[in-house]
């Protein structure tokens, strides 16, 4: 027995020291997790406002927001193929005014325009090497009617390929073929379709108008191979520049789409994305109600002083103080959108990226004390009014311009009445960029002093 208890007596006093240390090491442990609790709070407080909603979420938030009213794709049809046949009737008779005997492109958006073909549409990757060129002849009747013949110069083995794209048309395509070891360019000018330049009495060279996309080995080609090519003429360039009711309803959907997406957007974003997230966040809305994505520039504070961005933005992070400026185009049922819009958060998605932030701040009555507003609010209460300024200067400026936007005035008027609010308000100098410009299957003229062109 006495052994027995002094064998357990010399238990008890091991096992002491040992509840001895493992109370300390619980304290220890304890004091490891709060500090640790305490350094994630002051991060979570001042260093990002990390989201606390998933980018999925804050996606659903703006694709939802956007598809509550989409009423404004519902006047939005296909161009019809009359349209597209019209188009070339309407380059016929600018090519008789400019004296010309044919207008000569390649796949692009001009293409697209006249014949319903893309760039993508023929050679998704790059130009072709191998020249495929669309012709627009005028033929006048002996009425005196202008009608427009319309005939491709293609490889041989592509003539199948051409004849499946479906370019509108009333008859069968006329198509010159040439082999891989000719000259392309010489089959073209001995061909059916200028036979009437091989007769004595008309020597000269046939004088085609080249579309600006056209690459310059082609038109060297064609100069070589005897025509003579000039530039766009004003004649021609008109036909583009005046869109018919079906190409104004659908820039009015793309670009009305553009900026509601935008809108939608906004009230969903919370501090703490990136420029790269905001920028996926809407591709992705503008994606779901069927757009095709042209561009996207979002650039956060002082990245917006470059109006194009570049590789070294992306990665910088909004705070509830942040401009966010947004360049975003988008593309649907061919034409294009182009809008540029600057803003703040919105107010109630402030405190959305950190739930603590509301409740660690001293109530507005607390004499002595900040208010709702914390230190940083107060150091950058200049700076935000001051980019509250400039965006409501800029919100005039572009007033001023829409009451200037009227027909018979020109571009360079509308651009000339919104310089002039920005440089009363002394910012003349810093207005390095230009008003606009036009907005179609692609985006021309520039809309800046030079450009005296009527609007209509």
């Amino acid at each position: 027995m006495i052994g027995k208890s002094l064998v357990q007596g010399v238990r008890a006093r091991v096992r002491e020291p040992r509840r001895r240390l493992g109370r300390v090491g619980r304290f220890y442990r304890l004091i490891i997790a709060l500090n640790v609790l305490f350094a994630w709070l002051l991060l979570t407080l001042f260093s990002g406002y990390k989201p606390s909603l998933a980018l999925h979420d804050i996606r659903k938030c703006a694709i939802d927001n956007l598809r509550d009213d989409l009423s404004f794709l519902d006047a939005a049809k296909p161009i019809r193929t009359d349209e597209f046949l019209e188009r070339r009737e309407r380059l016929a008779r600018a090519l008789v005014a400019s004296n010309a005997d044919a207008f000569i492109l390649e796949p692009g958006y001009t293409s697209q325009y006249y014949g319903n073909i893309s760039q993508t549409d023929w050679e998704p990757w790059e130009p072709e090497e191998r020249p495929f060129l669309m012709l627009v002849l005028p033929e006048v009747s002996e009425s005196g009617d202008v009608l427009a013949k319309t005939a491709f110069l293609a490889p041989h083995f592509e003539e199948g390929r051409v004849r499946m794209l479906g370019i509108p048309s009333r008859e069968e395509l006329d198509i010159v073929t040439w082999e891989e070891h000719w000259d392309p360019y010489t089959t073209l000018r001995r061909s059916h379709i200028f036979a009437n330049f091989h007769s004595p009495e008309k020597r000269r060279p046939p004088k085609l108008v080249v579309d600006e996309e056209m690459r310059d080995f082609i038109s060297r080609g064609l100069a070589n191979a005897g025509f003579e090519t000039v530039g766009l003429t004003p004649e021609v360039e008109l036909v583009r520049q005046i869109k018919s009711p079906a190409e104004v309803e659908i820039l009015r959907a793309v670009n009305t789409g553009t900026v509601a997406a935008v809108r939608a957007m906004r009230p969903c974003l919370v501090a703490g994305l990136t420029e790269n997230e905001v920028r996926d966040i809407l591709d992705e809305v503008l994606i779901s109600i069927g757009f095709d994505m042209f561009f996207n520039i979002v650039l956060f504070e002082e990245n917006g002083a470059l109006p194009h961005g570049g590789f070294i933005v992306g990665t910088k992070k909004a705070t509830e103080d942040t401009m966010i400026v947004i360049d975003v185009g988008a593309h649907y049922l061919g034409y294009s959108s182009d809008i540029c819009r600057s803003f703040f958060i919105d107010p109630a998605q402030r405190d959305v990226a950190n739930p603590f932030l509301g409740w660690l701040r001293l109530p507005d009555s607390t004499p002595g004390r900040l208010s709702s507003r914390n230190a940083r609010d107060v150091a950058h209460l200049g700076l935000r009014e001051e980019k509250l300024k400039v965006w409501g200067v800029v919100l005039e400026a572009q007033s001023a311009a829409a009451v200037a936007l009227k027909p018979n005035n020109t571009a360079a008027h509308v651009d000339l009445a919104a310089r002039s609010v920005i440089e009363e308000a002394g910012y003349g100098e810093r207005f390095t960029h230009r008003l606009g410009h036009g907005i179609g299957i692609k985006g021309t003229p520039y809309s800046i002093e030079p450009v005296l062109t009527q609007l209509t």
